[in-house]
């Protein structure tokens, strides 16, 4: 939590009865643990074992999990706009620059055959 700058007063906990396996005791008690993360929304249930400490912990590993593959999804979101940014940027070298404009020289030539024959008579 302190590598990701989580402080404990950004959960919000909340208990809930689960379902599934686990008999009575997931009946009776609340076992599932719900975790929301105020500043970002995200939102994790977890009702995987049937002790309410288990889950507690569980949760807590899923949040941060997810919290940090969004900060992560963040920082490749801004580095892949920047390197775009940078290869649109791009001096073209001379030579490739001589190359397109042959290319285009040509089919501007392609195109004047395609034209409708014009009547001057």
């Amino acid at each position: 939590m302190r590598s990701l700058q989580v402080r404990e007063e950004d959960i919000e906990e909340t208990f809930t009865h689960s379902g599934g396996r686990g008999g009575q005791n997931v009946n009776k008690t609340s076992t599932a643990v719900v975790l929301r993360h105020r500043p970002s929304g995200l939102q994790v249930r977890c009702e995987d074992e049937r002790s309410q400490w288990r889950n507690r912990s569980l949760a807590r590993e899923l949040l941060l999990d997810k919290i940090e593959a969004r900060r992560r999804q963040a920082v490749e979101t801004e580095r892949a706009r920047v390197e775009k940014l940078r290869r649109q940027k791009r001096k073209i070298p001379r030579a490739i620059r001589a190359r397109i404009l042959a290319d285009k020289g040509r089919q501007a030539v392609k195109k004047q055959f395609r034209r409708a024959p014009s009547h001057d008579d």
